[in-house]
């Protein structure tokens, strides 16, 4: 089966930035689980992952406009510190979590630290870079109707939420 929109795909995937490994998933052991066409992957990947099986590997590159985007000038902005966790251990050139008012949140890095306040930079820490992942494709599945419904995959053993 060929991976495409509406498919579950599990894989497990190293990501490298100028040579240097940022993550990978075979540190904790576990495939990431995705439903394919549903914004779940930046859309380098995604694409790159469209047409392929269970079994094979891929060295995909994804240039930032197909990535994290662009860095772009003038993205600092001033928070309160309530915003985050654990704020009194942030140091500027971190990366952390912003909670939004509206809900959800954002990666962001550290630009400096106040006394009430952490000024971040909203580029994403990855924004203009290049990524390399070296991917291999474990599983390849036709999405089941409550997957397609809740718009992410449901990995073996969490099925129901």
């Amino acid at each position: 089966m060929k991976a495409g929109k509406d498919k579950v795909i599990a894989f497990h995937y190293t990501l490298t930035v100028d040579g240097d490994k940022v993550e990978s998933s075979r540190d904790n052991g576990e495939p990431l689980w995705i439903l394919l066409g549903h914004g779940q992957l930046i859309p380098g990947l995604e694409k790159a992952l469209e047409g392929h099986e269970a079994g094979e590997t891929l060295a995909v590159d994804v240039a930032p406009a197909e990535g994290y985007g662009e860095r772009e000038d003038g993205r600092i902005q001033r928070v309160p510190k309530k915003y985050f966790q654990q704020a009194n251990k942030l140091k500027p050139g971190m990366a952390t979590v912003l909670a939004l008012k509206e809900g959800g949140h954002r990666a962001v890095t550290v630009h400096k630290v106040g006394m009430s306040t952490i000024d971040v930079d909203l580029n994403h820490p990855m924004a203009g870079k290049s990524l390399h992942f070296d991917v291999a494709i474990e599983e390849v599945r036709d999405a089941t109707e409550d997957e397609v419904k809740h718009g992410h995959a449901h990995p073996p053993g969490q099925e129901a939420h």
